[in-house]
């Protein structure tokens, strides 16, 4: 039966530091084959309906001229989640090509909450006025420049993001592909190009995150366990980088928990020297045996299961204090949070 690192003395793991590396990677469990939905996510239904309402404005996108797409992605403000899926670019990208080519300013802000606004509400018709109109005209003139104009020769060595399947040849490209169905290899190589599902991935990732600190703070809920949980991005004093929790408070900390889930080794990497910096905080100005506080490291994701070495370095910064979604049961009784348990 597996021993694992929170069980032992930091002694016991320094003798045989691999075998707790094979303990945390047992239990380590990825869910990117699963994903939660989130708020805004676009049913294929709807999504058809803009395709739909697009094409009909452009006369079977052989015409796309913004003055008859701009009223479109008013009546139908799915259409402009189309339209931006055909140019293959993210809000903040269309933004700025947009400023570039125009002069409007579209900031980044205003295009993300466009972008957000008509995903919670695709089919709610939009009333511009404004600045707003003045930005989302800007965004559809570019968009169908963009589009009618197709790829731009490039270097030899390098690709432009309109060299598509459907916007390569501008118009007579999207033109062709909405008439014939594309073919199943193309668009699995386009696919393959954009990772599918890569959008939603990072519009539901803080929700990813928060399924593993929703289970910490149950934990210390259940175990009567006085906590506080900090807000992204928010200034703590004594931490240049803010843990996620601070047991009993951040007046008097005594113990920090990191909960991190990442489906990526290189994140991973980034996520274990940030833990690391956090035990070496906890040692300054004092002896290995009476640091600040305790580090607890809580991790999910096979992110964290492809580099043995950086396992290693986040087992040793914690003193073996890593759990996983599977070992969350024994998080108050293997650490220093035991001695602040209120419930029996």
């Amino acid at each position: 039966m597996l021993t694992f690192p929170f069980e032992v003395s930091l002694e016991g793991i320094l003798r045989d530091p691999e075998s707790y590396v094979d303990s945390v990677f047992s239990c380590l469990e990825s869910e990117f084959l699963v994903m939660p939905r989130g708020a805004g996510f676009v049913e294929y239904a709807v999504f058809e309906r803009g395709y739909e309402a697009l094409k009909a404005a452009t006369e079977g996108f052989s015409k796309l001229d913004p003055d008859k797409v701009y009223p479109m992605t008013v009546s139908e403000p799915i259409s402009i989640v189309v339209l931006r899926s055909m140019l293959g670019f993210t809000p903040p990208e269309w933004g700025y090509v947009t400023t570039q080519r125009t002069g409007v300013q579209v900031t980044q802000g205003f295009v993300r909450s466009l972008d957000r606004k008509v995903r919670m509400s695709p089919e709610t018709e939009l009333n511009p006025n404004g600045v707003t109109k003045e930005r989302l005209e800007a965004m559809v003139q570019t968009a169908c420049q963009l589009l009618s104009a197709g790829a731009p020769e490039v270097d030899i060595d390098q690709l432009h993001r309109l060299n598509k399947a459907d916007t390569k040849q501008g118009v007579d490209s999207i033109k062709n592909l909405s008439r014939i169905g594309a073919p199943y290899a193309m668009l699995l190589y386009e696919r393959f190009l954009g990772r599918p599902f890569a959008g939603h991935r990072d519009s539901v990732s803080e929700i990813i995150g928060d399924i593993l600190e929703s289970s910490i703070e149950d934990v210390l809920t259940k175990a009567g366990i006085s906590f506080r949980k900090t807000k992204r991005a928010e200034r703590i004093e004594g931490f240049d980088q803010t843990p996620d929790f601070i047991i009993p408070s951040e007046f008097n900390p005594q113990i920090i928990i990191e909960a991190k889930i990442t489906e990526d080794d290189g994140t991973a990497r980034d996520k274990v020297t940030r833990i690391q910096h956090l035990g070496e905080l906890s040692l300054a100005g004092r002896s290995e045996d009476n640091p600040k506080y305790e580090v607890i490291a809580c991790i999910g994701g096979r992110g964290f299961g492809v580099r043995r070495e950086d396992m290693k370095k986040m087992i040793l910064a914690t003193r073996g204090k890593v759990f996983t979604a599977k070992t969350l049961d024994r998080l108050v009784e293997c650490t220093r949070l035991r001695e602040f348990k209120a419930n029996q």
